[in-house]
């Protein structure tokens, strides 16, 4: 049995996992509160205010870290790399404190597991597929301007995981297969796995491609453009309607797909028309995914939260199946991902990268 403990820094929590193999022997979730993290500048400020909980909780439920075989973090916005499993090193923590690519509390997670491990005899720490994975084909990543090249960025974690899952499912392996994955949450990302491959998706971490609960998504340049000129938002405000308050947001006043579809079926109409646009982008995205597959996907997944929801669910379904299977898997367990990453190193069914 192998003991693996799991890190997911969020913007106001830090979740805690610790696995025996593929059990889940233990999980929480700790709250951090705006006045907690207002004392800190910077996210990165946050790591030993962080690292203490989660120690904390270790020794409340009596886990002896000379048990745990390796820590997992959740990747930040490091550089891009392929997908994988990296062991953490010291040009990786350097990145992140550094804020190379942005600043995100996940920035957090490959610190906190080496400050753990090296508590740890013979413990190394690792991250796995993080939001900055990067396999888009040479032809993506062009735009009509050379100076803004595409870019990718999505929920890489819950993408490959559910692609492992699937082609498990069906008897055959993630690289045998070409699939379509839509992960629907806060954001929406929908990309093109081609034999273990993800050669195009939408940057889903500005909210480029369909709106979503709380992103705008993709935008006309020109009306925004002229928005920005005529002085009547900030720059910042500017970034929190295209990241924030958009989307459902904008439109009905929540970031919850529940309460939007209890409106719904409630009679009110704009809220159903709401979020089958919401649903009608997400299929139209798919489609041009279907398209980079050549018409040649084995399946069109649909996971994350609102995978839950049956209206958006159908309506995509009823765009989509004439052209290729669906399949649903609702939901989205980061831990379990991260965990099995770290599982896959120990048992050898995968060699962990240099990053």
């Amino acid at each position: 049995m192998h003991r693996i403990l799991v890190i997911n820094p969020g913007s106001t929590s830090t979740k805690i996992a610790v696995f025996d193999d593929e059990h889940v022997l233990l999980s929480s979730t700790v709250k951090h509160s705006t006045q907690e993290l207002h004392n800190f500048p910077h996210v990165i400020d946050q790591y030993q205010f962080r690292r203490n909980h989660i120690l904390e909780y270790l020794a409340k439920e009596k886990i002896d870290l000379a048990t745990i075989d390796v820590v997992v973090g959740r990747g930040g916005l490091l550089r891009p790399l392929q997908s994988g499993v990296y062991e953490v090193n010291e040009r990786m923590i350097y990145d992140l404190r550094q804020v190379l690519n942005g600043e995100h509390a996940s920035n957090l997670g490959a610190i906190l597991a080496q400050e753990i491990a090296h508590k740890i005899p013979d413990c190394k720490a690792y991250i796995a597929d993080p939001v900055v994975v990067d396999e888009l084909q040479d032809v993506a990543r062009i735009s009509g301007l050379p100076q803004f090249p595409r870019r990718s960025s999505f929920h890489a974690l819950n993408h490959k995981a559910i692609g492992r899952k699937y082609a498990s499912d069906m008897g055959t392996s993630y690289e045998s297969l070409n699939l379509v994955i839509a992960h629907m949450g806060g954001g929406i990302s929908v990309a093109a796995h081609r034999l273990g491959r993800v050669v195009d998706t939408n940057q889903a971490l500005d909210g480029f491609g369909p709106f979503s609960p709380q992103r705008a998504g993709t935008m006309d340049a020109g009306a925004l453009i002229r928005v920005i000129y005529a002085g009547i938002y900030e720059q910042e405000e500017i970034q929190r309607l295209l990241v924030g308050k958009g989307g459902l947001v904008a439109h009905l006043g929540t970031n919850d797909v529940n309460t939007a579809y209890q409106l719904a079926m409630n009679g009110d109409f704009h809220a159903r028309l709401i979020l089958e646009a919401m649903a009608y982008s997400v299929a139209k995205e798919i489609g041009s995914m279907l398209a980079v597959l050549e018409g040649k996907a084995d399946a069109v997944i649909l996971t994350g939260g609102i995978a839950y929801n049956e209206l958006i669910v159908n309506y995509i379904t009823r765009m989509i199946s004439p052209m290729c299977k669906v399949a649903v898997y609702p939901g989205e367990d980061e831990m379990r991902a991260l965990a099995q990453a770290g599982l896959r190193i120990i048992r050898g069914d995968e060699q962990a990268k240099h990053y």
